[in-house]
């Protein structure tokens, strides 16, 4: 983005340099940069976001001069209150063929919701040097059976509370910046994976699912083959299996709902508009607080519009 100083103060945005599919550069102006109600909607997710307006000169100076950008508007909260609800769940090898399903909610309980992903193919899961061929009962039972599909149920929970940043590494916009997310720094969240991890193996051991599952299948036989998978690059602990603590911390994913960066209250007003800078709104989950515990697509259009 460009900018210029308005009156010797305040930072007024002006334009946009952007790339187009051929990699050819362009830049676009405000069409009336007078004009109060003509003005920058920068949209370009909890990532993108608070990159750009780095990168634009907005944010923390020191970090900002010491990559040579020119600093705009010394901002020390772009970047910051970084977030994402984390996956956590247990992959069931089925018996028998079911359809394919997407993600269904399937039960709330104290704020944590409980889904189900159906059908799917289990040699998918043999893709790739990492898949686990360690001595996982479940694995090697379903393995043997060509008929296996596979029912993920997972969980996540409202907020977090754990939080982390985002650091710019290079100048090239094209480079993706440092994200820290800090999953379970937070006992609460990690007390809540814990909650969540329990009412799903309570679902795996009901009575509805007995004619599912197979029938020498353990409830560790199942948290072993999770922790066998390739689900992060995070260390495997050997109790794992036996804690639910170490197997969240170990076992933790992504739902992509990464939130923060720009954050309502601290980095943008009530009306989205960027502290300290004239004619720029940021639209996106970098301003939220906090993530719903169910996708957040329809609150970041209703936002938009």
């Amino acid at each position: 983005m460009n900018s210029q100083v308005v009156d010797g103060s305040r930072p007024k945005a002006e334009g946009v340099i952007f790339y187009d599919a051929n990699g050819r550069k362009h830049t676009a102006y405000l069409n009336n940069a007078s004009c109060r109600a003509s003005e920058i909607v920068l949209s370009a997710g909890a990532i993108g976001s608070p990159q750009l307006l780095m990168l634009s000169g907005i944010g923390p100076a020191a970090r900002l001069h010491s990559l040579g950008i020119e600093v705009v508007l010394d901002q020390p909260l772009v970047g910051q209150d970084m977030a994402d609800n984390p996956l956590y769940g247990l992959i069931m090898p089925y018996t028998k063929s079911i359809p394919l399903s997407t993600a269904t909610v399937v039960g709330i309980l104290d704020k944590i919701y409980i889904e189900t992903v159906n059908g799917y193919d289990f040699s998918s899961l043999s893709v790739g040097s990492a898949a686990p061929t360690q001595s996982s009962t479940a694995f090697q039972e379903a393995a043997a059976n060509s008929t296996t599909n596979l029912g993920f149920i997972l969980g996540k929970f409202k907020g977090p509370i754990s939080e982390g940043y985002l650091q710019l590494q290079s100048t090239n916009v094209s480079d993706n910046p440092n994200v820290r997310f800090n999953y379970y720094q937070a006992e609460e969240d990690l007390r809540r994976c814990v909650h969540g991890m329990k009412a799903i193996i309570d679902v795996l051991n009901s009575e509805s699912l007995s004619s599912y599952r197979f029938r020498n299948t353990t409830t560790r036989d199942l948290l072993e083959m999770m922790v066998n998978m390739p689900v992060n690059l995070r260390p495997r602990h050997p109790n794992a299996t036996t804690s639910l603590e170490q197997y969240c911390i170990d076992t933790v994913m992504t739902f992509w709902h990464y939130h923060g960066g720009c954050r309502i209250g601290k980095v943008v007003g009530r009306d989205y508009k960027v502290i300290g800078v004239e004619s720029l709104r940021v639209i996106d989950a970098s301003t939220f607080v906090f993530s719903p515990g169910t996708n957040p697509q329809a609150t970041i259009m209703m936002l938009g519009r």
